[in-house]
């Protein structure tokens, strides 16, 4: 083969790869994802959830608030108030109760 036929190859080849920081969907390079993000938090919107990659490992991924309440968990109380009232014990009564402290007299 002669060098021009080679460097055409080596041209049609590069033109198509897939642009750059959308190797997969979903995946975004650091770089990609700061410059346009926008772009990244619509994607999130629209198709799920997006990984960022820092030197070719995944690094973070960017999910909507919703989904990161529902995974994170109510932080109101009604899980432990659900799971006392679902007790086999739940008709004992604890008194409630203060002991009471004891102060000592100073003098001014």
């Amino acid at each position: 083969m002669t060098r021009i036929v080679k460097s055409k190859l080596k041209k049609q080849s590069k033109s198509r790869r897939p642009a750059r920081g959308r190797r997969r969907s979903g995946y975004w390079l650091l770089q990609d994802a700061k410059a346009r993000f926008s772009e990244l938090v619509r994607r999130v919107r629209s198709e799920g959830p997006q990984h960022v990659t820092v030197h070719g490992r995944d690094e973070v991924v960017v999910i909507a608030a919703e989904e990161f309440r529902r995974l994170k968990g109510d932080l109101t109380g009604q899980a432990l108030v659900a799971a006392m009232q679902a007790s086999p014990h739940r008709d004992i009564d604890i008194a409630r109760g203060r002991v009471p402290m004891r102060v000592r007299d100073v003098a001014l």
